[in-house]
């Protein structure tokens, strides 16, 4: 069985498509308009067929409390892992994107988190060691 999707809760699938899209730099893999919402996901320009990251509206309320607690008490929703987490935070910053944390070493990785603007905190990870 293979398994390649992760999902984001989001406010606004708009919003966070073009976010995701346009200053992230993922790929649209599947837009699909199902009534209010849509099935999207996204993929890696470099990975195409790899893990897909969809972008869920956030209906329910249960999931919406916990999406508000973790960014409230500053835990990313989500990590992504970069190759170069310096560069990454560089190129981000330049477009307009807020930190919350900046790069930082721990326990043989280093890291960033970022609001991704759709009520997330959002980590990129380099692994050190």
């Amino acid at each position: 069985m293979k398994m390649h999707i992760k999902s984001v809760m989001v406010d606004d699938q708009t919003k966070a498509h073009k976010f995701y899209t346009e200053v992230l730099g993922f790929k649209t893999k599947h837009n699909i308009e199902l009534g209010e919402h849509s099935w999207i996901t996204l993929v890696s320009p470099e990975e195409e067929d790899g893990v897909e990251l969809a972008l869920e509206p956030n209906e329910y309320p249960a999931a919406r409390s916990l999406q508000e607690s973790l960014e409230r008490d500053g835990i990313p929703w989500t990590q992504f892992s970069v190759q170069n987490v310096d560069a990454e935070y560089d190129r981000l910053q330049k477009a307009g994107v807020n930190f919350s944390a900046p790069p930082m070493e721990a326990a043989g990785a280093k890291f960033a988190i970022f609001n991704d603007t759709c009520g997330n905190l959002i980590q990129l990870i380099e692994v050190t060691d």
